[in-house]
């Protein structure tokens, strides 16, 4: 079960998360949108069910369930969420998207990068004594600071994200690129180390240049976000 917030009237806007992180992080962006909007908690992530096995196209299909038949939506996506918004976008999971962004997108992954992704997926969950420990994790473990995205269990907290997502991989982005029947949009910070502008232009010829920015630009300048929230409509 995918646990969703939402809200405002007019075209819908879904909006996703990167790896680690929860909806929240979109808290300051949805603003800007003068429609409605949908925030999902990714599987595995915050508030939402972990799921036996973890794929680009299982993290779709999981969104689209939760996305009211109502006509066509926009999409954007960060890092992982980005992802997720491209897969969408081919209409293979029953939703019409209109336009795709995808923001701060990891489009190379070298051997020792998948590996080491691999044996967090393979860990067991650490439980931590107090929730402020859980949420320092939770916050490192996202890349931006988390005001959630912990649980209590017995003996203490744990982060809510399933590590097991962290096997989810390199995307083939040719492949989704390919498929896509939206409009796309690829952009990235300009001082992203992740993701920099540079490797986009591999897959699109004109990847959007987040002047001045890093991999989190959604929460650290949420209006630098507006331009690309036009291409949206």
């Amino acid at each position: 079960m995918v646990h969703v917030e939402r809200g405002g009237d007019g075209p819908l806007l879904v909006l996703l998360h990167g790896l680690g992180a929860t909806g929240e992080v979109w808290r300051d962006v949805v603003p800007h949108w003068p429609g409605s909007w949908l925030v999902p908690d990714l599987p595995g992530h915050g508030r939402s069910a972990p799921m036996s096995r973890y794929s680009f196209g299982s993290f779709a299909a999981a969104v689209a369930a939760a996305i009211p038949p109502s006509g066509q939506v926009a999409v954007i996506g960060h890092s992982l969420g980005g992802v997720v918004g491209l897969a969408l976008a081919s209409g293979w999971f029953g939703v019409s998207v209109s336009s795709v962004v995808g923001v701060g997108i990891k489009v190379r992954w070298s051997e020792p990068e998948l590996e080491k992704a691999a044996s967090l997926a393979a860990r067991p969950a650490r439980v931590y004594e107090t929730r402020e420990e859980a949420v320092e994790r939770a916050s490192k473990v996202a890349g931006v600071r988390l005001l959630d995205g912990v649980t209590e269990v017995d003996g203490g907290w744990r982060i809510s994200l399933d590590e097991k997502a962290f096997a989810v991989g390199a995307p083939d982005m040719r492949s989704l690129l390919r498929a896509c029947t939206a409009r796309v949009t690829l952009a990235a910070g300009e001082y992203d180390p992740m993701g920099p502008p540079q490797h986009l232009s591999s897959f699109v010829p004109d990847p959007y240049v987040l002047a001045g920015e890093g991999h989190n630009v959604h929460v650290e300048s949420p209006a630098a976000l507006v331009p690309l929230l036009d291409k949206l409509r």
